[in-house]
């Protein structure tokens, strides 16, 4: 069984490869090729946290896995991510475990290439402003997954905390080409730019349809139990794409409150949901339709995405004779 440990993850895992590596297995989920259950989570009321459980089999990958990750939101602000966890692989031929490895870093890596992947789907060819809503690992993960995607020229960066703000700026701007720079309000990210980058745990929707501008491409992962991120006046106006209608419309811990809330207070329907990205990977469902259309993707992530990006690292670490073999028996 190969173990591997998420410095190891990071150096191999390149996002670019993986976005590429998440269009085939988003297919598979569209056309019911994969298998992809809803998650399930224990609750840990006392910490307003939860582990859940997400097994995933992608047959274009040829990857069966499955990952338990834990959501600790009070661990903002300590040494330890929010997000943590770790991905079990098997033999989809046998069913025997051959790979155990981070899933941290693969989670955070996994869900930014899955929203380039829906940039590259969806957004305007000439998007050059990017807005990066959030301070934490899925804000840095977003900021440098849709350079890879979109021609970015320059990148706002807003959180609740200034200070975290300007530290991820400053980071960004010693890695990435573009200017980088700090706003002071979500409006003010938000004005004129052409892609927007939502990671945060708002219980306020960050994102409100008075401040965007036409054409902008809108992702959100951010996830909060308690809230959303996007108000009823975007999701009711933007062309609506997910990864999976099945997960994005299902209860907690699965589901996204930005499409239940608004379909429950009878805003939109169920059918407002446009298309899966599978969909229109396949050309099934149609993008964008014109240059000032708002689109958006909500995503609430799903283990395809895991087994794409678990079966990309071992192939790799496995030709690189990287990580450590262990045994069970």
């Amino acid at each position: 069984m190969l173990v591997l440990g998420r410095s190891q993850v990071e150096a191999l895992l390149d996002v670019e490869r993986l976005i590429e590596a998440l269009s085939p297995v988003m297919e598979d989920l569209s056309a019911g090729r994969a298998s992809a259950p809803n998650r399930i989570a224990a609750l840990v009321p006392e910490r307003e946290a939860f582990l859940a459980a997400m097994p995933g089999y992608a047959p274009s990958a040829s990857a069966l896995v499955t990952k338990l990750v834990s959501l600790f939101p009070r661990n903002a602000g300590t040494p330890l991510p929010t997000h943590q966890a770790v991905i079990v692989v098997f033999d989809p031929a046998t069913g025997e475990p051959t790979a155990l490895l981070d899933g941290t870093a693969v989670t955070a890596m996994r869900t930014a290439a899955c929203s380039a992947l829906s940039a590259r789907l969806l957004a305007r060819e000439d998007a050059t402003v990017l807005a990066v809503l959030g301070t934490g690992v899925q804000a840095r993960s977003h900021a440098r997954a849709m350079c890879k995607v979109r021609p970015i020229r320059q990148i706002r960066v807003v959180g609740r905390n200034p200070a975290k703000a300007a530290a991820l700026a400053d980071d960004l701007s010693e890695e990435l080409k573009a200017e980088v720079k700090v706003a002071s309000t979500y409006a003010e990210a938000l004005d004129g730019a052409d892609l927007v980058a939502a990671a945060t745990h708002a219980v306020e929707p960050v994102i409100r349809r008075r401040w965007l501008t036409p054409g902008v491409h809108v992702t959100s992962v951010g996830f909060n139990p308690a809230g959303r991120e996007i108000d009823d006046a975007t999701i009711a106006e933007a062309l609506v794409c997910v990864e999976s209608r099945q997960a994005a419309l299902a209860s907690f811990p699965a589901g996204s409150n930005d499409l239940l809330m608004p379909i429950r207070q009878g805003v939109i329907t169920a059918d407002h949901v446009h298309a899966e990205l599978g969909e229109i990977i396949a050309g099934h469902r149609p993008g964008r339709a014109s240059p000032d259309q708002i689109t958006l993707y909500k995503s609430v992530g799903v283990a395809v995405q895991d087994a794409a990006a678990a079966a990309l690292v071992i192939s790799i670490a496995r030709a690189q004779s990287i990580g450590e073999d262990i045994s069970l028996r």
